[in-house]
């Protein structure tokens, strides 16, 4: 079962949040149709820009306790990388 960290941001681009699923459509689902309580309801983050999939759980929480943990201009940095303009990424 692949899993997943990946990125969420707002209409802004100003707010920036990292989770972990092993159902990346439908956890974006989730976020967009405001059924995730909490941070990413409050501040509409709802916008998928980077993600990155794991074999492995246990590689997969390490790396999101990572990056929660990096500085922000890191995390712009990595989404640059892929994704320069910051464009939803969407999930078919």
């Amino acid at each position: 079962m692949p899993y997943f960290v990946y990125m969420l941001t707002n209409f802004k681009k100003n707010v920036l949040y990292i989770g972990l699923t092993g159902n990346l459509a439908e956890r974006v689902a989730q976020h967009k149709s405001g059924q995730v309580e909490g941070f990413t309801r409050k501040y509409n983050v709802n916008s998928l820009i980077y993600f990155e999939q794991f074999d492995d759980i246990t590689e997969a929480k390490a790396r999101e306790r990572n990056l929660k943990k990096w500085k922000r201009d890191w995390k712009e940095k990595l989404v640059n990388q892929s994704n320069p303009e910051w464009n939803e990424i969407l999930i078919v």
